[in-house]
């Protein structure tokens, strides 16, 4: 079964680090987004620290929430 892609990739840093591997995302337009982790990055062990560059993928629905689904090697 293939899977559909409907979220909006964009990239941001990460300035705050929550609970629940919960973060704080600012977007390069300046928004700040929550976003989770996404499975594959949990399941490899990816630590997420402050300022890392990420990818976060939006849903259309609700545009304050994400998921990081990559860490940008710096």
């Amino acid at each position: 079964m293939p899977k559909t892609k409907d979220g909006i990739d964009v990239e941001g840093t990460v300035v705050e680090c929550l609970r629940n591997a919960v973060f704080k995302v600012e977007l390069e337009n300046g928004h700040q987004v929550l976003a989770h982790l996404s499975g594959r990055v949990r399941r490899n062990y990816i630590k997420i620290m402050l300022q890392d560059r990420v990818l976060v993928e939006l849903s259309p629905y609700d545009l304050t929430r994400g998921r990081i689904i990559f860490r940008y090697r710096s």
